[in-house]
């Protein structure tokens, strides 16, 4: 996937949606403008950009990871928080596996009997 990535370029069909749909990209910009404001937030901005840095490893959207630890550094992160930050969402997504296997059990026994 990584193949297809370039930020520049990709970044111009965002003139799609604001073409298509510009109320919905209004209403999502205004989203995650307040999501991730510098302030008026429980969460420091630093730890929001490094939550954001996990989902996109999670999910592996190469936008997110890019976009989300550029503004985890701006915010102050280290490299020994997106360490933690990685292992933390690698201990997620094998847990998911982990926890699905023992949905898998219990749909094995369903199907036995």
């Amino acid at each position: 996937m990584t193949a297809y990535f370039d930020p520049d370029v990709d970044r111009t069909y965002t003139a799609v949606y604001k073409a298509e749909t510009p109320d919905i990209l209004q209403a999502f910009a205004a989203f995650d403008g307040a999501v991730f404001s510098e302030s008026g937030r429980a969460i420091p901005l630093k730890f929001r950009e490094l939550i954001a840095v996990a989902v996109g490893l999670t999910t592996q959207c190469v936008y997110c990871i890019d976009a989300h630890t550029e503004r985890a550094v701006k915010a102050g992160a280290t490299r020994a928080e997106l360490a933690e930050t990685a292992w933390v969402a690698t201990a997620i997504r094998a847990g998911g596996g982990f926890a699905h296997g023992r949905l898998a059990f219990k749909l094995a026994d369903a199907h036995e009997h």
